[in-house]
């Protein structure tokens, strides 16, 4: 069993806005590992963070993207930070990966002030380009493609995503 795709990208990409859309053109059920967290642990992951501590939750999102590559075969949608484990990349080598990369200014503009995402708490624009500039590489080399969402919405990322997908299988 095997996702038909998974999406991995920063904070404010469209990772799970995209994927539900193109889980329900394709037909397919959705996971995003975030959520999956979440439900397993009964907390949001800010709360994780705070009473837990990020070396926490980042062992259970490496569990969590196992899982979800195992055993789902429809969308999978990564929380921004998964691709910082070495074993979740090495996971994703065999699968079909789209990086929805973001620039900082549509980043900033997309995620707002969002004060749920605990790795963007202060100052967001210098927090999103210290994530960009440290994750992006990784993004990369995790990715079979990679879609430039900038100037699109999640309607046109989607049919994007969509087109790569037929034509890669």
């Amino acid at each position: 069993m095997s996702p038909v795709v998974v999406f991995v990208g920063p904070p404010g990409a469209g990772k799970s806005t995209v994927a539900e859309l193109v889980g329900d053109r394709l037909g397919v059920a959705v996971r995003d590992t975030d959520h999956d967290i979440e439900a397993s642990e009964g907390v949001s992951i800010q709360d994780m963070f705070i009473d837990q501590g990020e070396a926490y939750f980042r062992a259970l999102e490496e569990k969590a993207v196992a899982t979800a590559l195992a055993e789902h075969d429809g969308v999978v949608s990564l929380g921004g930070g998964a691709v910082l484990s070495p074993a979740s990349r090495a996971a994703l080598a065999d699968h079909r990966v789209i990086f929805l990369d973001v620039g900082l200014a549509s980043a900033v503009r997309r995620v707002g002030m969002n004060s749920g995402r605990p790795l963007l708490l202060g100052n967001v624009r210098t927090q999103l380009k210290n994530l960009l500039d440290q994750r992006r590489v990784l993004y990369r080399d995790v990715a079979r493609f990679t879609i430039e969402t900038d100037d699109l919405d999640a309607a046109q990322v989607a049919d994007q995503a969509i087109t790569l997908i037929e034509e890669d299988r």
